[in-house]
């Protein structure tokens, strides 16, 4: 029995930072159910503080994180399991576990007190090996995978967690071009066909432009900006966001080069 239900994640007059030094403020977004979003912007800019606020995982400077209306950061970690995964960048420290092993931790907030997986847990963590092409890599060690199948494993983790809230972290990092296409094109299919609300870091222009629903663009001194990927062109928004790197864009056209 699946426990995905739909959520709407959204941010109300957030602030993100560290140390009590904001890196960003005003940030007011909505995530709807069933769509996927990419988080771009440049290095530096707060994508993993921002994903990590969202997460529960650090704590707001102002504002709150309200998920179907209730505020994320004041609910029990369990409950937050429930309710949401995520998958940061860097590699477990699970290097004496195997791969199947590791991908069955997310089945954690739904197993009894001892950690048991019932035969449904067991499907569960089939089915999200099979989805991201990790399914060959189950009996290998964690410590013995290189970075990009690192990257499979923990999408799977949080594909067998079940949540209705998926955000992660740069997912298609350290993945050549085929298997990044492939990890979006997963992450699309569970936020449209399971209804569930799905966000994604990425540097990746391109993907983000063709495969996703809406882009999430965080600017330094103007806050984030949210809409669909063809509004981020013609607006001028994503020329804004990139000013000064090199980049062109032709918001006519819809497309954009790199400047020689």
């Amino acid at each position: 029995m699946s426990h995905t239900a739909t959520a709407r994640l959204q941010t109300r007059d957030l602030a993100i930072g560290h140390g009590g030094k904001v890196l960003l403020h005003n940030i007011n977004l909505s995530l709807p159910p069933g769509s996927l979003t990419a988080l771009m912007g440049i290095n530096g800019i707060g994508k993993s503080t921002l994903l990590r606020t969202l997460a529960g995982l650090q704590q707001p400077l102002q504002g709150a994180v309200l998920l179907n209306d209730q505020d994320l950061h004041a609910m029990p970690a369990a409950r937050r399991a429930e309710k949401l995964a995520v998958v940061l960048t860097g590699r477990p420290p699970a290097g004496l576990l195997d791969v199947q092993t590791l991908v069955a931790l997310g089945r954690h907030p739904w197993t009894d007190r001892w950690g048991r997986t019932t035969p449904n847990d067991q499907a569960v963590v089939e089915q999200a090996l099979v989805r991201t092409g990790a399914a060959h890599l189950r009996h290998r060690l964690i410590g013995t995978c290189s970075d990009g199948e690192i990257q499979k494993v923990l999408l799977a983790r949080a594909l067998a967690q079940d949540t209705p809230v998926l955000l992660l972290d740069e997912p298609t990092a350290f993945l050549d071009l085929p298997n990044r296409s492939a990890v979006v094109r997963t992450l699309r299919t569970v936020a449209r066909q399971e209804g569930r609300t799905v966000l994604f870091s990425t540097h990746d222009l391109q993907l983000a432009m063709d495969l996703c629903d809406h882009l999430l663009l965080l600017r330094g001194g103007e806050g984030a900006w949210q809409g669909l990927p063809a509004a981020a062109m013609a607006s001028g928004q994503l020329a804004r966001m990139f000013s000064g790197s090199g980049v062109t864009f032709d918001p006519a056209a819809g497309t954009h080069r790199f400047l020689p």
